[in-house]
């Protein structure tokens, strides 16, 4: 455990973080323009050379990097090393386009799991624990990610991946599961199921690291009172290496980033200008410390809060607040942006469980935003009088959130489909037109 709760590195001073990202990014900024042609380019475009970049001060003079650009490179036009020195791949889903495929070098993986081992010890993991992983594994980077991290951290790992829920519930009493590792909506799936069983005081589990998707504090307390755990956030993405780009520590107060690897930044999603800390924005990344794709600048779109305030856990890497929704897909309803999150608090907040489901259309030339929402057993019993009541509170408290009118639809428990990976929350059929 002491291995991987490295006081030096994520207590060490500001001063002493910035040394470290000023030395890599300089070394990081010539190793892409020398081994990147796709990036050279748009440096160039930029008149940016890399004798320019002298620290993280000039960090803002560098072109950024999206989706599109992964697309537009995709195989290997981001790869800057040899393709014999790589050892894996890891890609996204690829839903709307071309997949996103990164490549990893042996040290690639090998830091990727040291974060994740990292993120196993802030949510109090050691080598006694029974590290219980269903992301899913493959292509995910969310199974292979805290695989590599439980087994660096020397806990028993359990590499169940998603689905056969059945199986999970009887392998986590049986072999006494004590961290549980999956999407927060297959978290509460999980709990959903273990209490209809009366399974609780079956389960060992102490914590949970769920991560791939947005969830609300409603949900992560809803999570933790069914389990009896303390719920712990993780962020990554695929593209800069996967789970274990930042972590909530015990204070649960935002996630800290792991800024020997990783540097961040906020901007406005409008302009790119570089908001200051504390400032509401688009989180960008620069990756200092990969070899085969180590991408620098890139937008992630989504929304969140840098922050330095001191933390009790005693870290002092920056923390990035839970995201609050994203700049490319959050849905723009009747001019109003709405996130999901908004909704899900709304539901929670009023006693609902965490199934639900968003339809967008447009009808007549204008957008109905619908809400279907699942009933708890108790609600189900009630009245079709009591149930139009329930239905016009919610459509008065999501009004008072979104500023906009949501029709709302109450619908028998179990009637959404669950989700054993990333919940499919937003059916938009605008996009069909």
């Amino acid at each position: 455990m002491e291995h991987y709760y490295q006081p030096e590195i994520e207590c060490a001073s500001q001063e002493q973080i910035r040394a470290w990202q000023d030395e890599r990014l300089v070394k990081q900024v010539k190793h892409v323009y020398d081994n990147v042609p796709y990036y050279r380019n748009l440096m160039e475009k930029r008149g940016v050379k890399p004798e320019d970049i002298r620290s993280v001060e000039d960090l803002h003079k560098l072109p950024f990097l999206t989706k599109d650009d992964l697309r537009e490179a995709y195989p290997y036009g981001l790869l800057a090393t040899p393709l014999k020195d790589c050892v894996r791949i890891q890609s996204t889903s690829g839903t709307t386009g071309r997949r996103v495929v990164a490549f990893y070098t042996q040290h690639d993986i090998d830091l990727w799991e040291e974060c994740c081992a990292r993120a196993l010890v802030a949510a109090g993991g050691t080598k006694d624990d029974v590290v219980h992983v269903c992301y899913g594994y493959g292509l995910f980077t969310g199974g292979p990610g805290l695989n590599g991290g439980s087994h660096k951290l020397g806990s028993l790992t359990l590499p169940m991946s998603s689905g056969n829920t059945d199986r999970q519930i009887q392998f986590m009493c049986d072999l006494g599961s004590t961290i549980l590792c999956c999407t927060p909506s297959y978290a509460a799936y999980l709990a959903e199921c273990i209490c209809e069983r009366g399974l609780q005081d079956q389960i060992k589990l102490k914590a949970g690291i769920f991560g791939a998707e947005a969830w609300s504090e409603e949900m992560r307390q809803d999570i933790q009172q069914k389990l009896g755990i303390k719920a712990y956030d993780i962020y990554g993405l695929t593209e800069i290496s996967g789970p274990g780009v930042a972590f909530e520590c015990s204070a649960q107060t935002g996630m800290h980033i792991n800024e020997d690897h990783f540097i961040a930044e906020i901007i406005d999603p409008e302009t790119g200008e570089v908001l200051p800390e504390g400032e509401k924005g688009e989180l960008v990344f620069t990756s200092i410390t990969k070899e085969a794709f180590p991408l620098l600048r890139y937008r992630t779109k989504d929304i969140c809060v840098l922050t330095r305030e001191k933390c009790s856990c005693g870290r002092t890497h920056v923390k990035m607040s839970k995201p609050m929704g994203r700049s490319d897909d959050m849905l723009i309803v009747k001019g109003v942006n709405v996130f999901p999150s908004q909704i899900e608090t709304v539901l929670l907040n009023k006693g609902y469980p965490a199934n639900y489901q968003i339809l967008v259309d447009r009808v007549n030339n204008s957008d109905t935003l619908d809400v279907e929402v699942e009933m708890t057993p108790e609600m189900f019993s009630d009245s079709v009088t009591a149930v139009s009541t329930r239905e016009k509170e919610l459509v008065d408290a999501l009004k008072s959130m979104l500023g906009i009118y949501a029709k709302v639809k109450l619908v028998a428990p179990k009637t959404i489909a669950r989700s054993e990976g990333k919940a499919v929350r937003i059916i938009d059929k605008r996009k069909l037109y």
